[in-house]
């Protein structure tokens, strides 16, 4: 969870987490809903099914134990290398460096390093940086208080440089160019896309489709939708038909044109602004992908924010 999230996001997360889902065995047994239900609102869902995948393997080939060995660690889906170091070190007492963001940015500046720190080359550094300056028996605990260095003190902005207990050894401090590090290759403009979403309401369902299991927001529930150029309402009749094959009758859309509302959110590479109308469609293809949802029922299914904030609209009573 702590993967491209702050602790104090993740906390009730994580607490509401442990109640449902109590140890290994509990996880590996649950639904993919459930997983995604309980995950939903700390984004890159991948970091979710992953977990429920490893899950399954600890407890069918380790006997619902976490492994040691580094190798076995590794095979485990959704574990790389920083996590591997972090088990190993903060679990297992090993002495295994770790680099997480805030640790990259604490040795960035303790070492005033000019490489890009998003380079092979900088990564290869910062990695030997973190093995060399290894206390044997004590990794756990190195790390750990590198990584509550960097998120209180070392931060991304404004660093507190006057209170930080490294500040004497800090060679971006000496160099007053602790602003300057990490040092970060130029970021590319992130893109603006409109999209057009259709909620078909029949007798109090509403029509889903899921996502499909790999990629962005795999496997969650969504109001189906489709980039359009220009006009959302004129040209949600087409994009739905190409991406679902849902032939929205012009007789609906004329009578059902309900703006619901406009949702607007900013993912890792992308913004995306969504516009939500109510219509009507023609009967509805024959695809596993398609669910009737109660709209009692909507909280049960997972969905990324914007879905979830078209939800909570057509939940309130009119």
């Amino acid at each position: 969870m702590l993967q491209q999230t702050r602790v104090e996001t993740v906390i009730p997360y994580f607490e509401k987490w442990m109640k449902k889902f109590p140890d290994v065995k509990t996880l590996a047994n649950a639904s993919e809903r459930d997983v995604l239900t309980a995950w939903e609102g700390l984004g890159y869902y991948s970091r979710a099914r992953n977990l429920h995948q490893a899950a399954k393997v600890v407890a069918e080939k380790f006997n619902g134990q976490l492994p040691r060995d580094l190798a076995e660690l590794r095979s485990l889906p959704g574990i790389g290398r920083y996590t591997v170091g972090a088990i190993a070190s903060m679990a297992f007492g090993l002495n295994e460096p770790t680099l997480d963001g805030n640790l990259r940015r604490v040795f960035s500046r303790l070492f005033d390093m000019r490489e890009f720190a998003d380079s092979p080359a900088g990564e290869k550094k910062l990695w030997e940086l973190a093995a060399e300056n290894l206390p044997n028996g004590q990794a756990g605990d190195y790390n750990q208080a590198l990584m509550d260095l960097g998120a209180t003190i070392c931060q991304p902005k404004n660093p507190r440089c006057l209170i930080c207990p490294l500040m004497e050894i800090c060679e971006s401090r000496k160099n007053g160019t602790q602003a300057l590090r990490p040092v970060l290759k130029p970021k590319k403009a992130i893109p603006h896309y409109i999209h057009a979403a259709g909620v078909i309401i029949n007798r109090g369902r509403v029509l889903l489709a899921q996502r499909p299991s790999d990629g962005l927001l795999g496997g969650m529930w969504e109001f189906p939708n489709g980039r359009v150029e220009e006009n959302p309402a004129k040209e949600l009749t087409k994009v739905l038909n190409a991406a679902y094959s849902l032939k929205v009758t012009h007789r609906g859309l004329r009578q059902k044109k309900e703006a619901l509302g406009i949702i607007q959110h900013a993912y890792t590479h992308f913004k995306v602004t969504v516009h939500a109308f109510r219509c009507e469609c023609a009967p509805i293809p024959k695809n596993k992908k398609f669910i009737w949802a109660r709209l009692s029922e909507l909280d049960d299914y997972p969905m990324g924010k914007v879905d979830r904030g078209i939800a909570n609209k057509i939940k309130r009573p009119s």
